[in-house]
């Protein structure tokens, strides 16, 4: 068979989603896998043994990160694939999984074909990459990439009082794999792009350019609790004016920026919450991102001066803390190139564009070369139950992938 000829089994690619998706399954589709969950268990073990069968030795590092290695005909380092398994509460079968599911279909295929690359290849899944119960998101990948210690990792106190570490050992993945060292070949991910621009175009293909600047911020602001009806409003201190006076404002300069500049106070909590007293607490977080770290820069200073003085006007207290905190990251130029020149060969239309999520894929960056593939989500939806791709669309990404994947094995 010509190389060149070599195609995924796209049924065989969904099949696998739809069983993973089966753990922790929700009413009305999507699943729950929260990092270090029972469900989160139960996925990494059906993985694992999808790995196993496929004949890939498999290491656990101490973060929880597991790497399943396909030698090549030569040693070195891999060419590597993955992404994670971990969901949001309300997430999707698609985000992150499909990115792993179809780095085992790249394997099952050269397998099924007898080919043996030049270059060993890897398929991964990384700890913690939605941050939904742990801060900060893509932890695993940090931690594996040396860019977050991992002492500190497994000290992280979850939004539900458990630790990190304690949860690693009560689901029996954490690894002596050591972490912080290994460096890949080239890393590539495939996902779906979680926003509508490819499903709105009719476009098959994102070639990703790079992942935009992620700035998390909690702030915890102090008022002081009162009658709601015998309280003069010039004599209050109401912190959930305060947050959402902050919540207005982010909304605002992101407006007022344009551009690439997003922002979204996406918890808002306020205490102790009776419809007739005024609030003495409220704690927000504000999700600032760009893909320019000056202009990132930029929209912190405006809200967090805004938020100084809104409160001081209020006569209230405010304390932040930084949630996660990434700097754009821009991938290698030979990666995308290849993307786009293989999927333009299998007459697939294609757009370069920037994610304007975080992945897993930015902490390998500054490491190898490094890009992403995306296929369409429709209508946009993502972290949500109704998330869907199609399955040709599935299919198409991974024959990309597959084929990127070669020609790196052999460069």
């Amino acid at each position: 068979m010509s190389l060149s000829n070599l195609t995924v089994d796209g049924d065989r690619l969904i099949h696998r989603l739809e069983e993973l998706a089966k753990i922790g399954a929700l009413e009305g589709g999507g699943c729950c896998r929260l990092a270090l969950s029972e469900e989160d268990r139960q996925g990494r073990d059906r993985v694992v043994g999808w790995m196993r069968d496929l004949g890939l030795a498999v290491s656990i590092d101490g973060i929880g990160n597991v790497i399943g290695i396909r030698a090549g005909s030569e040693d070195g380092p891999p060419v590597m694939v993955g992404s994670h398994i971990d969901t949001v509460r309300t997430g999707g079968i698609y985000d992150g999984c499909l990115g792993v599911i179809a780095g085992l279909e790249v394997i099952q295929t050269l397998n099924d074909a007898g080919i043996t690359t030049r270059r060993p290849l890897a398929v991964a899944f990384f700890t913690n990459e939605e941050g939904a119960r742990f801060a900060p998101d893509m932890m695993g990948s940090a931690v594996h990439q040396g860019f977050l210690d991992l002492d500190e990792a497994l000290a992280v106190t979850g939004i539900d009082g458990t630790v990190v570490g304690e949860e690693l050992q009560k689901i029996s993945y954490c690894g002596d794999a050591e972490t912080g060292h290994f460096r890949a070949h080239c890393f590539i991910e495939m996902h779906v792009e979680q926003g509508p621009v490819l499903d709105a175009e009719g476009t098959a293909i994102g070639v990703v350019e790079g992942v935009q600047g992620i700035s998390w911020t909690e702030l915890v602001i102090g008022g002081v609790s009162n009658h709601a009806g015998t309280t003069p409003m010039r004599m209050r201190c109401d912190a959930a004016v305060v947050s959402a006076r902050i919540a207005v404002e982010a909304r605002s300069i992101a407006e007022d920026m344009g551009g690439d500049q997003v922002a979204t106070a996406g918890v808002v909590e306020v205490a102790p919450g009776l419809v007739n007293v005024v609030p003495n607490r409220a704690l927000m977080t504000v999700d600032l991102r760009n893909t320019d770290e000056r202009l990132l820069q930029q929209a912190e200073a405006r809200l967090f001066s805004y938020a100084d003085k809104v409160a001081s006007d209020e006569g209230a207290t405010i304390e932040r803390r930084t949630l996660a905190r990434f700097a754009p990251v821009d991938f290698a130029p030979e990666m995308t190139d290849l993307i786009e020149k293989i999927a333009k060969g299998q007459d697939l239309s294609t757009r370069r564009m920037p994610s304007g999520a975080g992945h897993d894929a930015q902490m390998f960056a500054p490491n190898c070369p490094t890009a992403m593939i995306f296929v369409p989500s429709r209508d946009g939806i993502s972290h949500n139950i109704e998330e869907f791709t199609k399955p040709g669309d599935i299919q198409a990404g991974a024959n990309v992938l597959l084929h990127v994947v070669l020609e790196k094995a052999e460069s």
